[in-house]
């Protein structure tokens, strides 16, 4: 259907007033607004259903929230046939984040599956963690993560906690269309099927964190370490500044012009702690008090962003590549010098747009590090393959995300503030600062350097502009970069690796993913990739070179940030 078609097909259904005036006046009005909500149906990405909330098949509303988890119920009743299936939903701070997760609380209720309603907002990953405490065989969490206040939206996970991924998220989608009218949705709830869940399951979920600790002894001797956090207007007061006390850090300073949950976000442009400007009250207090370590978090508490003090005294922001790395280096090093890292069991995973300098430092403490595609249900998908065989003991992506244990199978900001706490705590005893153990790194195993570019392009007309981008760079990629041959392609879309010096192809070991791979006579590696939950395209951009003395660190990093900014300039 047209999205003129699409809209009158809404007229004809079961709405309420104030969403039949709504389409009546996008009939009357500007055709692009018309085009805009209707000329598409929301479609899971890698992070589920997410769009800009208002009238139209192409936003988030009642209606769209309602076909998405009559879908997901029916997919539910037909995949545990005869037994009492139950969802559990929680809610970020967003505008209209409670109103959609009680009509996904509704909808399943009246399909007669039992739900698990958190009362009051909570971080994301304490909803992957409660569906496997409440033996759960689906979860849903109603967030946009670190989108505008315009968006929400709409993650679905099924019963190990991780979200959804083949087959499930497409059989999924074709029950959501097999929907052909609102008449099938059960939007009347049935009370006694939703149990409200209450600060009970914060208890569990926090005393799973203090369990993960590594040295705690470490963190009794240094319990002094001055930390400042803020949780940008979200879900991560609820939970990190509780998660530090119970671990026993005694310094912990809240940013409070950002400590009140609120869906407009007002001290920030956007919510994202990958942005420096929502860093910038959390740098005030970090000065003010003299911290060792600034910690954010986004709306739904899954992604962590620091700054740190360099040689000067000066707070610098790291990149998640920089923010992955310590974590690792630091999850090796403790679990090698306590005696607790088993080379044969243990593993780590991370995405193939992430720095490979997890890669080589993994190799050095002869570690298994699995590459997988973006996105934590991927990294879910090998624990899930690997449980009982295997123990995974950390891992994540460049995007600020992070988990450091299979108790939580999404990306983990609560988690991971207590080990980046524990590991200023651990560079503390040593007599060092974070900055000291991040050079440590780099004079052991290179320098590397990485960066991201994306371009923003909305609309339809924007999604066909990033599709026509990536056509063209299958169709005619570039033969040199940065002034060094391309010498190799990957392409998870078709599934194959091309090298272009011998013209031999191989197959890749992937599901097919819209992400193209260059890998350049230097070793650089850059990839491209449209986003799965923002209209952007991505550019991922590595380098790496090795140093002999930390006095070369300083000149590398600019030489190299050169050689990033030479590449870009030849791709675009």
């Amino acid at each position: 259907m047209s999205p003129k078609e699409k809209a009158e097909f809404w007229l004809t259904q079961d709405i309420d007033d104030a969403t039949r005036q709504g389409i009546e006046d996008l009939l009357s009005g500007e055709e692009t607004e018309l085009i805009e909500a209707f000329y598409k149906d929301l479609e899971f990405g890698t992070g589920g259903l997410r769009g800009i909330m208002g009238i139209g098949s192409n936003r988030m509303n009642k209606y769209t929230i309602g076909m998405a988890t009559q879908g997901l119920a029916n997919y539910i009743l037909k995949s545990f046939p005869g037994q009492q299936s139950s969802v559990a939903i929680a809610h970020d701070s967003r505008n209209n984040s409670p109103y959609f997760a009680q009509i996904a609380a509704n909808v399943l209720s009246a399909n007669g599956l039992k739900v698990y309603l958190f009362e009051e907002l909570r971080p994301t990953p304490e909803l992957s963690f409660a569906i496997r405490y409440y033996k759960c065989q689906a979860g849903i969490v109603i967030t946009a993560s670190h989108n505008p206040k315009e968006y929400n939206g709409y993650k679905a996970y099924w019963d190990d906690g991780a979200q959804l991924t083949p087959p499930h998220d497409v059989k999924v989608i074709d029950e959501v269309n097999a929907i052909s009218s609102f008449d099938q949705i059960k939007f009347e709830p049935v009370e006694e099927n939703i149990i409200h869940v209450g600060p009970e399951i914060d208890e569990k979920y926090v005393q799973s964190i203090v369990d993960l600790a590594l040295q705690p002894d470490v963190i009794k001797k240094n319990s002094d370490v001055k930390i400042v956090y803020s949780s940008i207007h979200g879900t991560g007061i609820t939970m990190v500044p509780r998660t530090l006390e119970a671990l026993g850090f005694k310094d912990v300073h809240i940013v409070e012009e950002q400590a009140e949950p609120d869906g407009n976000f007002p001290t920030v442009v956007y919510p994202n702690p990958e942005e420096s400007e929502a860093l910038t009250l959390g740098l005030e207090l970090a000065r003010k008090v003299d911290a060792d370590v600034l910690m954010a978090t986004d709306p739904d508490s899954d992604r962590v962003g620091i700054a740190i003090k360099d040689h000067s005294g000066e707070f610098v922001l790291m990149n998640g590549n920089q923010l992955a790395s310590l974590l690792t280096y630091y999850i090796l090093n403790a679990r090698k010098s306590g005696g607790n890292l088993d080379t044969d069991r243990h593993y780590m995973v991370k995405t193939i747009v992430t720095t490979e300098l997890i890669d080589t430092m993994c190799e050095a403490f002869d570690v298994d590090c699995f590459n997988t595609l973006t996105g934590f249900k991927y990294i879910a998908t090998i624990i899930r393959e690997l449980e009982g065989e295997r123990e995974f003991i950390g891992g994540g992506e460049e995007s600020y995300g992070y988990m450091t244990s299979e108790t939580v199978r999404d990306k983990d900001a609560i988690a991971t503030c207590a080990l980046i706490a524990e590991m200023t705590a651990d560079a503390k005893a040593q007599g060092k600062s974070v900055m000291d153990i991040l050079d440590e790194i780099y004079l052991k195993y290179g320098v590397w350097y990485e960066s991201m570019k994306s371009i923003t392009k909305t609309g339809k007309a924007g999604a066909e502009e990033i599709a026509e981008m990536m056509q063209g760079f299958r169709t005619a990629p570039p033969a040199s970069l940065g002034g060094s041959k391309v010498v190799t392609i990957k392409d998870y879309q078709s599934g194959i690796e091309k090298n272009l010096i011998t013209s031999e192809e191989s197959k890749l070991d992937f599901p097919k993913s819209n992400v193209l791979q260059f890998i350049i006579e230097d070793g650089s590696k850059i990839s491209a990739r449209p986003s799965g939950t923002e209209p952007k395209i991505k550019f991922y951009f590595s380098v790496h070179e090795d140093i002999n003395d930390l006095s070369e660190l300083d000149s590398t990093k600019s030489k190299l940030k050169e050689r990033v900014e030479k590449i870009l300039s030849d791709l675009l």
